[in-house]
């Protein structure tokens, strides 16, 4: 089984599992090969996309512009991609957690 974060080319892509409805946004831990992540949003007309992707970009330090759902935008198994420069960041902030 791969990691949730794994390098493609040059991006990171990672295997997230979104949590929807949660009283506030965090990660909770990892499960299956998953990030998974509460969301303080609904998932109605796109909100917790939205949050999951401006909380990704915050937590890696990079623009949300360069944060990308590629799978998953109706289903809470996600597929999000974003500049590998930021692995590090990334993978930090997450260790912390």
């Amino acid at each position: 089984m791969r990691d949730s974060i794994y390098i493609d080319g040059d991006e990171i892509r990672i295997d997230v599992k979104a949590l929807p409805g949660a009283s506030k946004t965090e990660f909770a831990g990892i499960k299956d090969g998953q990030l998974r992540i509460r969301l303080a949003a609904a998932p109605e007309k796109g909100r917790a996309n939205a949050e999951l992707i401006g909380f990704i970009a915050g937590a890696a330090g990079c623009p949300k512009k360069d944060v990308v759902l590629l799978r998953g935008e109706k289903s809470r198994v996600k597929t999000i991609a974003l500049p590998a420069a930021y692995r590090v960041q990334l993978e930090k902030v997450i260790n912390e957690n």
